[in-house]
């Protein structure tokens, strides 16, 4: 998500980050530049941002399951460089091949046997991961189990709620209600930070996070609810703004939870996959708790008939 990491100490970042609310550039001596301003890379964030963009939409359009296809990847990706960002900045070694399979499981058995086949293929991992462990001794035991089922969690676990979201009969409006308020979320922030960001959110977390930023976000998010519950699950407008409001706290608490982890590991991105964002990581911060979210939350402002 991320061009220049405001995150990490000592990255010098100036100008505000896409989609993070940000403050407003800080001058120097000159002034800052406007690349300064609008980050290390904006056009080709905008670039991977859209081709991500079109990959969902094309997914979800044309066949439902191509987009658990989508979800699975993404799942694998985010696990893969969430264990090398772990192994880079602490040294902890988490089962990766167990967590890689676990995460596949919990993704596909979502969709035919839904809450239950998510609970039982998370149990079955988090087993596996004590039992493969085992073989490298007792040495740092607890912290690489610790890591390793907080992975399973915070990756595939949040992934297979997106596939719980597209599976019902309306589910690719559910899937865009939530994809659309996130994006919506980060947009308004970014607009708002940009324009009028002056008062840090949370300065020892992600400084340049700003609470104009955060307004816009508040106001983008609740108007595309509002639309996307109205239009697309036919639902009271009302329900739809309080769901946008709801998923923007949701998409930027995600933010942050990432700031914190990359922070306690002391690195800059989770990975270099995206040109203009980092790791895929980067981008999935703010969507991995926010699809916890949108699931709950339609499931009961729209019930699935």
């Amino acid at each position: 998500m991320a061009t220049v990491n405001p995150d990490v100490p000592g990255d010098g970042a100036v100008g505000p980050v896409p989609g993070n609310g940000a403050v407003g550039p800080v001058p120097g001596p000159a002034g800052p530049s406007r690349s300064a301003r609008l980050g290390r890379n904006l056009f080709a964030a905008i670039a991977v941002g859209l081709g991500l963009g079109a990959v969902i939409l094309a997914a979800l359009l044309l066949v439902r399951e191509v987009f658990i296809v989508v979800l699975a990847v993404a799942a694998a990706v985010g696990t893969w460089e969430l264990a090398g960002a772990l192994r880079r900045g602490a040294g902890i070694s988490v089962p990766l091949p167990v967590l890689l399979v676990g995460g596949q499981a919990m993704v596909w058995l979502s969709w035919p046997f839904g809450l239950s086949g998510l609970a039982v293929s998370f149990a079955v991992t988090a087993l596996a991961s004590l039992l493969w462990r085992m073989r490298e001794g007792a040495a740092h035991y607890l912290r690489d189990i610790s890591a390793a089922l907080f992975t399973a969690a915070y990756v595939p676990l949040f992934v297979s709620f997106a596939t719980l979201l597209v599976v019902p009969s309306d589910g690719v409006g559910r899937v865009l209600t939530f994809m659309i308020c996130v994006v919506a979320s980060d947009v308004g922030g970014y607009a708002a930070g940009v324009m009028a960001g002056k008062h840090p959110m949370a300065p020892t977390i992600s400084p340049k996070k700003s609470w104009e930023g955060f307004a816009g976000s508040q106001i983008a998010g609740m108007v595309a609810g509002a639309l996307c519950v109205t239009l697309l699950l036919h639902g009271a407008w009302w329900l739809g703004a309080l769901t946008g409001a709801v998923l923007v706290v949701a998409a930027t608490l995600g933010d942050l939870i990432e700031s914190m982890i990359k922070r306690d590991l002391g690195i800059k991105d989770m990975g270099s996959l995206l040109p203009g964002h980092g790791g895929l990581m980067d981008r999935l911060d703010s969507l991995l708790p926010a699809a916890f979210v949108s699931w709950l939350l339609l499931s009961v402002a729209v019930p699935v008939a």
